[in-house]
């Protein structure tokens, strides 16, 4: 069973108990919006560190783009100064930056989709709620409403008193399904996305051989006019 399997699972076993159990079902919905907020507080939390996370990978992605340009721009200035072989060992280290700059940029990619998903489950919760929230006091007076109505059903048949009380308790199972909706988020934070493919590739990658580095070098001598 999943993270999320499991979640839910859980979340429906506390529902049912509360609802077999709840003296007082106007409680039990203030209950549900304190449980709401207290995972708010750890979404906010787990969101900035995943937004941490993308930003330091972007930084390494610049700083490697910066990186390589230097190494060609120091490779220009050997083959001005008339040193072939420093500019050769610029354009060699300038290949080596450009095959980590690949998987810095995937990594970057990855934080980036997570990043964007975590803001998405912390915004949708903040909106569920604050719905919640505002049809709280409509939902309690229906709530006393269908207790009243559980009372003068006391006084009718058995059959009454049974349709009424399925009838409260849909009422409630289908509150506690919207809860759930908000509960997704929470269990899919835990799921850790993995890319074999770039951990073969970077376990493959090696440095550029010297057939690169003579590339390289011919490209610049002829774009130099030596």
């Amino acid at each position: 069973m999943g993270i999320l399997d499991r979640f839910t699972t859980i979340v429906k076993a506390n529902i049912n108990e509360l609802l077999d159990h709840a003296e007082d079902p106007a409680k039990m919905i203030d209950q549900y919006l304190v449980d709401l907020t207290e995972s708010l507080a750890e979404v906010k939390k787990e969101t900035a560190g995943v937004i941490a996370e993308e930003k330091r990978c972007r930084r390494l992605v610049d700083d490697n783009e910066a990186e390589v340009n230097r190494m060609e721009e120091l490779a220009k200035k050997a083959l001005t100064a008339g040193n072939e072989g420093d500019a050769r060992t610029f354009l060699g280290k300038k290949q080596q930056l450009a095959t980590a700059g690949t998987v810095l940029v995937k990594a970057y990619e990855a934080a980036h989709a997570n990043a964007e998903k975590m803001r998405q489950m912390h915004d949708k919760l903040v909106s569920d709620i604050e719905n919640l929230k505002s049809r709280r006091e409509t939902i309690k007076a229906k709530v006393a409403v269908a207790k009243t109505q559980e009372k003068v059903a006391g006084f009718t048949s058995g059959s009454d008193r049974a349709e009424s009380a399925i009838a409260a308790f849909d009422r409630m199972e289908a509150k506690a399904d919207r809860m759930l909706d908000t509960a997704d988020a929470m269990a899919e934070l835990n799921e850790d996305p993995t890319d074999d493919i770039a951990d073969l590739e970077q376990k493959y990658s090696s440095v550029a051989d010297s057939a690169a580095v003579d590339g390289e070098l011919a490209r610049l001598k002829a774009e130099m006019g030596l």
